[in-house]
């Protein structure tokens, strides 16, 4: 047996079975048994099969079982069917065994390269510029990090870039708010020619405080709001180059931006591009005239003044009619900028491949910009374009998380906090074992991070869930810790066995084929995480490994084992529990810590 993939070769083998029937091959689809006490592995093909074939679905099984080539046969302890249709499997130990010793120095722990070179860039984190980070910018970040990473172990040559909100309304906001305060800098003097100060005319905690309350009175009154107005028009005079709101503009960027690194800085997330939208208006002007030229966008009039757009109504067929590309006032839109940073990324990424992971608020116009791309040629069939859309986090009352007094909680504040409960939970056995302050300070960043991480990333992407802070601070259960324990166990057992020789595995007990079961299934995992673009599954894997190595520990006494074949065997499984958990949690971006 070649493949460390059980699952894939189990289907295989009652897929022939399928396909000498006449039906499909994807009908011998064999999972994990709903019901392990019965067997370990399942089909439930037949009961489709039968619509099919016309044929009662027992029929169909027992003809699947009885025609398994001799050779394969051998390979199970017990293959039968049971009620309605059910093809149930139990491998032998011997050859459970054989498939787990395949896994030994594997460094890929049986996971298949999907792609080659192919270069993807993928769209994360998505940041505003002026605007404080909190808690909902999570899901993005560590969503997108975990997916930068899993695509990397896939094959490809993956650019991440943080794709930054830096040239949008809240631009003008934030100019304005400081021309309110000091009018007489010469940012706001259009008669002035030399050169602006070096240094920002604002501190961090007056960006902080101008964002908010520039928002409120931005929103109030939206149809007569000479706020308002003087926000936008400072946007539109930003965007056509004055000089001086380009210096301010740059401060402000500077400013934010250290904020941004610092608040992130703990999760351990890297891009490889820090560009915005500022980086796509270069490029607008000769976008927006080959869209007109060549017929792309077509005039738009209402009330007397013109628009450009691009329709996708014929595509779509939603009611959607069109994707405004130039404004009436002449401005540009977020698909304007979207469609040149495409084109950017295709001409100078080189991208095959490109994936935007935003929340499901975003999926209209996601939808939109890849129509307009296609339709425009901007992109040709061979590049992918996909949208990874994400689930909010809501509070108790199913709205966006908030604190009690109604305050939007920030990314800094749950990042010390997690880490101060961390620092508490750790800090006798630190005493005990005679940690180092640096080595505590270490571990507890690690173990708060891990939790963090851990919580939002075993949430099915596309789901919303619901969030108590004090979750985030659980070290029990499907928690991150829960799992680096497990792998800090390990290598301290490994360690102490450092003498004592490895050889192939021997199953003996539940306990031991169980753990010898779990990791055969990182492949699939793998394979599942990387089509849904979802780690929750390898979220859900690396739990269970976690799991069923702590009960093969308690029940297996490696270091009392006589049987000096099983002892070998045992800890060659614990070699390869290690290994896999290292590589899985290395995915989701947990460091291990040396001890806990």
């Amino acid at each position: 047996m070649e493949t460390a993939n059980v699952l894939d070769l189990l289907s295989g083998i009652i897929g022939k079975g399928f396909v000498e029937l006449g039906a499909n091959q994807r009908l011998g689809l064999v999972t994990l048994s709903d019901r392990p006490d019965l067997a370990q592995f399942q089909c439930s093909g037949a009961m489709q099969a039968a619509r099919q074939l016309k044929r009662n679905p027992r029929d169909i099984a027992h003809g699947i079982v009885a025609n398994i080539n001799p050779t394969h046969l051998r390979l199970f302890t017990k293959v039968e069917v049971a009620g309605p249709g059910f093809i149930n499997m139990t491998l032998t130990d011997q050859a459970l065994a054989e498939l787990v010793n395949n896994l030994v120095d594997d460094d890929r722990q049986g996971c298949p390269l999907f792609n080659q070179g192919d270069t993807m860039v993928i769209d994360y984190g998505g940041y505003n510029i002026a605007k404080e980070l909190h808690i909902g910018h999570i899901r993005s970040t560590l969503i997108g990090w975990c997916l930068v990473k899993l695509m990397r172990f896939a094959g490809h040559e993956v650019v991440g870039d943080v794709h930054l909100g830096d040239w949008g309304t809240q631009m003008g906001m934030i100019i304005e708010a400081v021309k309110a305060e000091q009018p007489d800098l010469p940012y706001f003097d259009e008669h002035h020619t030399g050169p602006y100060p070096d240094e920002p005319p604002f501190t961090l905690e007056d960006l902080n405080r101008f964002y908010p309350t520039a928002a409120a009175a931005h929103k109030a009154n939206e149809g007569d709001n000479p706020q308002a107005d003087r926000n936008r028009q400072a946007t539109a005079e930003l965007q056509a180059g004055r000089r001086g709101y380009l210096a301010l503009w740059q401060h402000i960027v500077n400013v934010s931006l250290a904020e941004i690194r610092s608040d992130i800085g703990p999760f351990g997330v890297v891009f490889d591009k820090w560009l915005g939208e500022s980086d796509a208006q270069p490029h607008i002007p000769s976008l927006v005239n080959f869209l007109q030229e060549e017929g792309f966008a077509i005039e738009s009039i209402k009330d007397g003044k013109v628009a450009w757009v691009v329709s996708v109504e014929d595509e779509l067929g939603d009611g959607t009619a069109a994707v405004m590309i130039v404004k009436s006032d002449g401005g540009v839109t977020y698909h304007t900028t979207d469609l040149a940073t495409i084109s950017m990324r295709v001409l100078d990424d080189h991208a095959q491949h490109i994936l935007y992971l935003t929340d499901n608020r975003q999926i209209l116009h996601f939808q939109q910009l890849f129509v307009a791309a296609r339709k425009a040629g901007l992109v040709n069939d061979s590049v992918g374009l996909e949208h990874a859309y994400f689930g909010t986090i809501k509070g108790p009352d199913g709205k966006p998380f908030k604190t009690r007094s109604g305050d939007t909680v920030k990314l800094k504040d749950v990042t010390t906090m997690v880490t101060d409960a961390a620092r508490k939970r750790l800090r006798e056995q630190a005493a005990e074992q005679g940690w180092t302050d640096a080595e505590l300070e270490e571990t507890a960043l690690k173990v708060g991070m891990a939790a963090i991480r851990f919580f939002d990333l075993k949430n099915d992407r596309t789901s919303d869930y619901m969030l108590d802070l004090e979750n985030f601070i659980s070290f029990e259960g499907k928690t991150g810790p829960y799992v680096q324990y497990a792998a800090v166990r390990i290598a301290s057992i490994l360690t102490q066995s450092k003498n004592l020789p490895r050889g192939g595995v021997v199953l003996t007990n539940v306990y031991d084929q169980a753990l010898a079961l779990q990791l055969l299934l990182l492949p699939s995992a793998y394979q599942l995480a990387y089509a849904e673009r979802k780690p929750h599954h390898l979220c859900t894997f690396v739990f269970e490994l976690a799991q069923a190595f702590n009960a093969f520990y308690r029940h297996c006494r490696i270091k009392d084992e006589e049987d000096v074949a099983v002892q070998a065997g045992w800890l060659q499984l614990c070699e390869l529990t290690l290994a896999q958990l290292k590589l899985v949690l290395d995915l989701l971006g947990i460091d291990i810590p040396a001890r806990m």
